[in-house]
């Protein structure tokens, strides 16, 4: 049952300091679709500048990817105990020295390290914002909010190809590839300085017995002066110390736990996979140069940045269809129709690679894989994690969830190209199609029975 705090957070009218902490809440979430992208680019330059082979172009990949599951595991806890606020304007600090060093990296090893740290900063931005959002955001608002902010993943992506794009037309020369990783740190510096001043959340707030702070920045958003009588009120007996991860295992958690890491996993494993190498997948399936690195990587990032423009269409098709219908419903159809996209991918391999019906099926193929996605199950996994834990775990819920889909991130990022190289695409792709539906069934079987949190979304349909 939500408190009288909640209830006036929830009814107050949107205002700009509600937006400006969405704002810079979506921003950090672009940083993880911006390097996302552009090691995609910068890999087969990183390939042949440094002579890395496939296996290490794989530990490249999979660096930063796999330091975000660190950052969202270990600062996913930690925010539920330091706070939103601190957590907020330090975890991009680890972002801007290592995208600088990134691009200074002498070799595969101290690159593989400097990505490695960088993405500790971006996995612990996923839980951080998730719970900041759905914490201060007016109830009518909140789930579009949530969307819409991790639909900045996308806005970054599409900027990742872009400004790779543009480094690659400037410079051509292999070499390029460092002021690509670097650049990175330019976005990051902005977001950190406009991150200063930020307030704490209140509900975290009152939920560690800080109840005169706790009224003063809830006046903030709803408008009006907050009485502390009436939040000592609400958590009198009832301060609330962090939640562990050995909780989120026990009892009425374990389903949500199961919920909310299972189907990530699978869908990342798809999502950066497929992702990260759609540059790599066009120029095998349909686009290519005049043969050269430079060339090569300048006319198949042309048709990633087409292909990518759909993932913006996705998550605009999920902030209409979010508050219509049941968000596990949406996860459900969104993972079937990925397999449909993947094996249309994998059917365009039957036909020549310069054929009209190839390079058809190829762009129907993307298109429909990347709307979808971002229609369903890219937009509700992030969603679900905040909608479901309670206040008291919410950082830690969404972390250990975020930490899940980043795992399956660097397994599909570390062995896309490996198993490219020894299955093929036209095997590879039906194998990540099983795991979309896989995914889809773990999504039907382990909502069952579950209900929105108290004090965020509860009175809300179920998610």
């Amino acid at each position: 049952m939500g408190t009288q705090l909640d209830t006036l957070l929830d009814e107050a009218p949107m205002t700009k300091k509600h937006w400006r902490v969405w704002l810079l809440a979506a921003t950090g979430i672009m940083l993880d679709g911006f390097d996302f992208f552009i090691i995609g680019v910068a890999s087969p330059l990183i390939a042949e500048d440094l002579g890395a082979s496939p296996q290490q172009i794989g530990l490249v990949s999979a660096a930063a990817i796999v330091g975000a599951i660190f950052g969202a595991f270990g600062l996913g806890r930690l925010t539920d105990r330091i706070g939103r606020k601190l957590a907020f304007r330090l975890d991009l600090g680890l972002f801007v020295v290592f995208a600088l060093l990134s691009g200074m990296a002498w070799s595969i090893p101290s690159l593989i390290a400097f990505r490695f740290i960088l993405g500790i900063g971006v996995g612990a931005d996923y839980p951080i914002s998730a719970a900041y959002i759905a914490e201060i955001a007016p109830a009518r608002h909140r789930v579009r909010l949530l969307v819409g902010a991790f639909s900045f993943q996308a806005v970054g992506q599409v900027l990742g190809a872009l400004v790779g794009l543009a480094i690659l037309i400037v410079s051509d020369s292999v070499s390029s590839w460092r002021y690509m990783l670097a650049f990175g740190a330019v976005p990051a510096v902005l977001i950190i300085l406009l991150r200063r001043g930020v307030p704490e959340s209140p509900k975290w707030l009152a939920a560690q017995g800080e109840h005169e702070e706790a009224a003063e920045v809830a006046s903030m958003f709803v408008g009006h002066k907050v009485d502390v009588a009436l939040i000592e009120a609400d958590t009198e007996g009832a301060a609330e110390t962090a939640g562990s991860y050995r909780e989120l295992f026990q009892g009425g958690l374990r389903r949500l736990t199961i919920l909310t890491t299972i189907p990530w996993f699978l869908m990342d494993i798809a999502t950066y996979g497929i992702g990260v190498f759609t540059p790599v997948i066009i120029a095998t399936l349909a686009i290519q140069g005049d043969g050269s690195t430079v060339s090569d990587a300048i006319s198949s990032t042309e048709g990633a940045v087409f292909i990518d423009l759909f993932l913006i269409v996705g998550f605009a098709v999920a902030l209409v269809l979010i508050t219509r219908f049941r968000h596990t419903n949406m996860q459900i159809a969104g993972f079937l129709a990925m397999g449909v996209g993947l094996l249309t991918l994998a059917f365009s391999t039957t036909f020549p690679e310069d054929s009209m019906k190839s390079l058809v099926l190829v762009f129907a193929g993307f298109i429909v894989f990347n709307i979808c996605m971002n229609a369903g199950p890219n937009s509700t996994t992030f969603l679900l994690p905040a909608e479901v834990f309670p206040t008291r775990v919410r950082a830690t819920g969404h972390g250990l969830a975020t930490a899940a889909g980043k795992t399956g991130a660097a397994v599909g990022v570390f062995f896309f190209p490996i198993l490219e190289a020894d299955l093929g695409l036209g095997v590879l792709l039906p194998l990540i199609a099983g795991g979309c539906v896989l995914a889809a069934i773990v999504t039907a079987v382990a909502r069952i029975g579950v209900v929105a949190s108290d004090g965020v979304f509860a009175g809300q349909s179920p998610p």
